[in-house]
């Protein structure tokens, strides 16, 4: 025999790719006469056999081949096909698990081994495989085309799941949950879909200052903001003026998102110096725009009534934010936990909503929300209409007055490091 085993390897992956099976098998087998443990030789002739159903050969072949190379891919894979041909499901588990042994994270093997869950064990042991591979993978418009079909049935699988989960936690914990307080009950209605699968938790994340150790909490109780209701009670003058503001100075409502040529936008491409969303400002970043609150007096005064937040190059803001029909406000985190957010509806057409973690809301015209924007939280406007609220920073109620100072403090040094 002329050949050596590295032209006969050569030779047999060619005729292969070309589906001359039978050139490729036999110079498969010239290769094992040379080299009896060649591994890769060994696998090929074990596929071959599987593919003509002479399982027996196949399995010796695969056998040996596993015994030459025993944290090859392909051979365990095979070997798992092999098994579960001849119905052998215990043998087959073995192999998909020595093929995990080696990679953990390698998802044909996961994706077989969660179908051997469907067939023989229960839908929560499938369904959390699937889950592991679905976290592993990359978005669902990125699937390579070899694995789609299996990745749809994984997602598919995992939504009725966890679906069927949430649905079982809620009439088991229904009458229990529904008999609390309202914001207890509604955090332990997190906590069920936290536990089925249908929410992540939704932690703060604030993109400048962070005090650590404050609760995560979606929307504050109005009563921790007594001062409120006389906010509130000026609605219709503030209404008043945002509608002067929106008739004669329409030019002064500026995109809200503006970043530069150059800058990272991700999520905002779509909104980015666009009016879709825009704001008329009375103060920015702690700073009054004395011009746009002459233009709105009655508003100005109403303001005198409220603990804004003052951290130094941060806030108070406080603007009109308008937001055209059919446009979303993507996910997003807020810049400070110290402050928290307030929300005074103005106008607001049907199907306008706003989320914050886990919780949504809908605005009320004159009934303020509160809630901390360094958890994930998003804003729609579905109608045909113009939808505006008047936005303003207040002081997390959490903290007490010296730390309230220290969060200036804090920030002004950063600044001061900053510039130096």
């Amino acid at each position: 025999m002329s050949n050596s085993v590295h032209e006969l390897v050569q030779l047999a992956t060619q005729a292969a790719k070309s589906g001359n099976w039978q050139q490729a098998e036999q110079a498969w087998l010239d290769v094992i006469a040379i080299q009896p443990a060649h591994a890769q030789a060994l696998c090929s002739l074990g596929m071959h056999a599987m593919q003509r159903a002479d399982l027996d050969t196949a399995l010796q072949r695969l056998e040996s081949a596993r015994e030459a190379a025993p944290r090859d891919y392909l051979t365990l894979m095979t070997l798992a096909a092999v098994h579960r041909q001849r119905k052998d499901a215990p043998a087959e588990r073995e192999a998909l698990d020595a093929a995990l042994a080696v990679d953990p994270y390698f998802v044909p093997a996961l994706l077989a081994k969660a179908d051997w869950m469907e067939r023989f064990s229960t839908p929560v042991a499938a369904a959390a495989i699937f889950r592991n591979v679905l976290a592993i993978s990359p978005p669902e418009k990125d699937w390579p085309a070899d694995f789609r079909s299996q990745l749809t049935h994984a997602r598919d699988v995992v939504r009725r799941h966890t679906g069927a989960m949430q649905h079982h936690l809620e009439r088991s914990l229904g009458d229990t949950i529904s008999k609390l307080p309202d914001a207890q009950a509604q955090r332990w209605r997190e906590a069920v879909a936290i536990r089925s699968g249908q929410s992540a938790p939704f932690m703060s994340m604030s993109n400048q200052l962070c005090v650590p150790r404050l609760p995560a909490i979606p929307f504050f109780a109005r009563e921790q903001f007594p001062f409120l209701d006389r906010l509130e009670a000026k609605t219709d003058v503030i209404r008043d003026e945002l509608k002067s503001a929106i008739a004669t100075d329409i030019e002064k409502f500026q995109p809200y998102i503006a970043y530069k040529p150059g800058d990272p936008v991700n999520q905002w491409r779509e909104l980015n110096h666009s009016e879709r969303w825009s704001a008329f400002h009375l103060w920015r970043n702690g700073n009054p725009d004395t011009e746009n609150l002459a233009k709105c007096p009655e508003t100005a005064k109403a303001l005198q009534s409220v603990e804004l937040a003052g951290i130094d190059g941060l806030c108070p803001n406080v603007f009109f934010s308008a937001l055209q029909p059919h446009t979303h406000i993507p996910p997003h985190y807020g810049e400070s936990n110290a402050r928290v957010i307030a929300h005074l509806p103005l106008i607001v057409p049907g199907k306008c909503r706003f989320r914050v973690g886990f919780e949504e809301r809908e605005w009320r015209v004159g009934e303020t929300l509160i809630f901390d924007d360094t958890i994930e939280h998003e804003a729609f406007n579905d109608s045909d209409e113009l939808r505006v609220v008047l936005i303003f920073d207040l002081w997390n109620p959490l903290l007490s007055d010296a730390e309230r100072h220290l969060a200036s403090r804090l920030a002004a040094a950063t600044r001061e490091f900053g510039n130096s």
